[in-house]
């Protein structure tokens, strides 16, 4: 697998009548360790993600081939985070034992003042362009806290079908998945 092909890097919309704007995507770098760690102390942040370690320190400077992280910007400014892993080859086997040709996706928004503007919606948009661009992909997994309703909402509002409940450490989750005929037929 090779997540370093140039997915689609722009998205536009328009979360406001007043004004388009376009969100960017761009590699995490180690020059972006102090905006994580602030990201990571946010209430919204932590309610959503509270009991893992990201190890931003380590994880920054590695680019194993299984995995994508990604800085949202707006006109140059940093608003969210994604990463993508391949997680039947992701090293950490968080996933378990999954089929070849998957990916799983962790997005959020750093700011709570960045929340509900559509900049989720078009982060994910781009992520999911960027997975299914590979032909063999055949799905993307997510696995949100089991209490986090509104993530659930707007996971099905881009054609994620719930699959079941279950227990990551401390943290129990529901696990939804998104299939490349699903995805294409909201492309569509």
């Amino acid at each position: 697998m090779n997540l370093s092909k140039p997915p689609i890097k722009k998205q536009h919309g328009a979360p406001s009548r007043f004004q388009e704007v376009v969100v960017d995507l761009r590699s995490a770098t180690p020059a972006d360790l102090d905006l994580l760690r602030y990201w990571d102390e946010q209430p919204h942040v932590i309610a959503s993600d509270p009991n893992d370690d990201w190890g931003w320190e380590v994880e920054l400077s590695r680019t194993p081939n299984w995995r994508e992280q990604l800085i949202a910007e707006i006109e140059g400014r940093p608003v969210g985070f994604i990463q993508i892993i391949d997680p039947a080859r992701e090293e950490s086997h968080y996933w378990g034992d999954v089929p070849n040709h998957l990916r799983a996706i962790d997005i959020w928004i750093g700011e709570k003042t960045d929340l509900g503007k559509g900049y989720g919606t078009q982060m994910m948009q781009l992520a999911l362009a960027s997975c299914f661009a590979d032909p063999k992909v055949t799905g993307v997994l997510i696995d949100p806290l089991v209490n986090n309703t509104r993530a659930h909402r707007f996971y099905e509002r881009l054609g994620f079908q719930f699959v079941e409940q279950r227990r990551f450490g401390d943290d129990n989750c529901c696990i939804y998945r998104l299939l490349r005929a699903d995805w294409d037929a909201h492309q569509s």
